[in-house]
């Protein structure tokens, strides 16, 4: 099980295994000389039992460590079972941000940095309303960064639905 430290925001580790998981499977970033996990990739291996995370002798469970990342992110909770679903199915994930989007999602066995990410994935709850403007600007992000747009879109149960939104040239 590979030993992790929460501290501030960010969950880092230094340990072999840590670097080992990241060249087989790319969890995490590479910071630092540590590895970095985001609050998905933390949650995800936690619940795999994968990763200990420790607060000084305090070491976390799955819902100690979801309350305290909804302090950091507040829409961890309909992000996660996104990334889940996703990862649990082989693709890679990544953070967004600079796309503005919440996961950048790479096809089945390629690395990030091999290849270009396949899907900018932007995730939802079923009960929020959105306007059209919010759909194509998101559309329009996607396409600029010449990926296809994924919604997930989370329902009160986690259930997820995808929708996949690509331009077509007539």
């Amino acid at each position: 099980m590979i030993q992790s430290l929460f501290s501030g925001s960010k969950i880092t580790s230094n340990s072999s295994e840590a670097f080992s998981l990241y060249e087989r499977s790319r969890f995490g970033e590479k910071k630092n000389g540590k590895i970095e996990y985001s609050p998905a990739e933390a949650l995800f291996l936690l619940q795999k039992n994968k990763l200990k995370i420790s607060l000084g002798k305090k070491n976390f469970d799955f819902d100690s460590l979801l309350a305290k990342l909804k302090r950091i992110d507040k829409r961890i909770e309909v992000k996660f079972p996104v990334f889940e679903h996703l990862r649990s199915r082989g693709y890679v994930l990544k953070t967004a941000l600079k796309f503005g989007a919440d996961f950048r999602v790479y096809k089945k066995g390629v690395k990030p940095g091999q290849d270009h990410a396949l899907w900018l994935v932007f995730c939802v709850k079923e009960s929020e309303s959105h306007s059209w403007h919010d759909f194509a600007a998101k559309n329009r992000v996607a396409h600029s960064a010449k990926k296809n747009l994924l919604l997930g879109i989370v329902d009160d149960e986690d259930s997820i639905t995808f929708y996949e939104i690509r331009w077509l040239k007539p």
